[in-house]
């Protein structure tokens, strides 16, 4: 591969390490929750987010000027976006916990982040393997691997719905609870529309 070519696979990379960066720092907001510290915590979440941003841009930008490209256009478009969404659902999370002034972390919420975290990872591990897609022999495995996490969010998120509406009668709880659930359930749901375009990738070229 050239280094042009090399060039977009780096970039996937490195937007995939920022949801990674992401998912930690979620993590470690709810495993150690301090709602006084929660804005600054916010702002050093769009810190991410905004490096993430830049860098789907900085691709754009090389897209447009590239004559040939390693994979086709629509793909390395819809790949960026799709890995750039991972960090901006993990922001959704800390924004709705923000904006509805939790005070207090649910224990399923912080198993939730563990999953989206593995899951950040494991895209990490595809977009490293998808460097040499043409090649690799463990690729199926790590899209597989992905729909396995992605499963294992589905049954939590039906878990602590269930637990929410069971265990709590504040209407109010209730209602920002629902909400940061869906956004966490979404996380996951992002990971896996990365590995989906992935697999779409390699068939197409295949």
């Amino acid at each position: 591969m050239s280094k042009k070519d090399t060039y977009y696979f780096d970039q996937f990379s490195s937007c995939a390490d920022s949801a990674c960066q992401a998912a930690e720092l979620l993590e470690e907001v709810l495993d150690h929750f301090d709602a006084a510290a929660l804005k600054e915590k916010l702002d050093a979440m769009h810190v991410i987010e905004h490096d993430a941003d830049q860098k789907k841009h900085d691709t754009m930008n090389v897209l447009i000027k590239a004559f040939i490209t390693p994979i086709e256009r629509e793909d390395i478009i819809s790949l960026s976006q799709n890995i750039d969404n991972m960090t901006d659902k993990i922001e959704d999370v800390l924004i709705r916990i923000y904006i509805n002034n939790v005070q207090t972390i649910r224990p399923d919420a912080v198993q939730f982040t563990k999953v989206i975290i593995r899951c950040c990872q494991a895209v990490q591990s595809l977009i490293r393997e998808f460097a040499d897609f043409k090649r690799s022999k463990k690729l199926h495995e790590e899209i597989v691997r992905i729909n396995a996490l992605e499963e294992e969010a589905d049954a939590l998120f039906i878990s602590s719905m269930r637990a929410l509406h069971t265990e709590s009668s504040d209407p109010i709880e209730i209602l920002c609870w629902r909400e940061i659930f869906i956004y966490l359930e979404k996380c996951a749901d992002a990971c896996e529309h990365v590995a989906d375009v992935v697999e779409s990738v390699v068939m197409k070229n295949s």
